[in-house]
């Protein structure tokens, strides 16, 4: 197994058709112990129950950072260590430039952007202790391609600014052995896009796609697997796309 005796903490990761939980439960079925992080507590203790009972669900808004250093530490607390660390956690709006508000701005920006520091900031110290860590921070093909099909202006600066994010943190930290990478997702069929999507709309965006099809949740999974493992150990600072080629246009 390529994770036996790890421990990955996973954010946004209770919804089950979602990107976070897909992961979540394929780290688990590759041997690591697995906290889910989201904002309904609830869920969270659901969707890890679920994977078993090595594994924990907790309840943190990733953009407050009592809430965060609070999770961080009963995870440190129940298992010792922190391995991986995937900063899932995201929410999108489908608003134009001239349409955004302050407030949608703030909370696209605080959730993508602002947790993935935070987030990162709480498990850091303990990753430079073990002088060991992956942190797998999930972009977008719209930070790429100026814009996507469902999120705003402010989705793209957002996810942009989480590829700028890691790339700093991965020279930063290289030097103690914790590796930042990036994931940047093309359109994936999850609740997000669930009944969003008209066939016509669907033939066209299949018509940029070379691979002729919409990516699903265990593609970005697995490719969270392959950074968040040894895999990828010499691997830091990257961007790896899961688009279907959308981008070699």
């Amino acid at each position: 197994m390529l994770l036996k005796d790890k421990v990955a903490v996973i954010t946004g990761a209770a919804s089950p058709r979602g990107l976070g939980f897909a992961t979540a439960t394929l780290f688990a079925q590759q041997g690591a112990s697995v906290v889910i992080i989201d904002l309904d507590a609830e869920a969270s203790r659901s969707a890890a129950a679920a994977l078993g009972d090595q594994h924990l669900g907790l309840m943190a808004n990733v953009a407050d950072e009592g809430q965060v250093n609070a999770a961080i530490e009963q995870v440190l607390g129940r298992y010792g260590r922190i391995d991986i660390l995937v900063n899932n956690a995201g929410i999108t709006q489908p608003i134009k430039t001239l349409d955004i508000k302050r407030g949608n701005y703030d909370a696209v920006l605080d959730v993508s952007l602002r947790g993935t520091l935070l987030m990162s900031q709480a498990v850091l110290p303990a990753m430079r202790e073990q002088q060991s860590g992956s942190i797998v921070c999930i972009s977008s093909v719209s930070a790429q391609r100026g814009g996507g099909i469902f999120g705003g202006p402010h989705y793209s600066a957002a996810k942009a600014g989480v590829l700028g994010l890691a790339r700093a943190m991965a020279r930063e930290f290289g030097p103690d052995h914790i590796r930042v990478n990036c994931i940047a997702p093309g359109l994936i069929q999850t609740d997000i896009t669930a009944g969003k999507l008209s066939d016509e709309m669907k033939q066209s965006i299949l018509a940029g796609i070379p691979l002729n099809r919409l990516g699903d949740a265990q593609d970005v999974a697995r490719a969270a697997l392959f950074l968040g493992s040894d895999l990828s150990s010499y691997s830091t600072g990257i961007t790896l796309d899961v688009n279907g080629g959308m981008l070699i246009h």
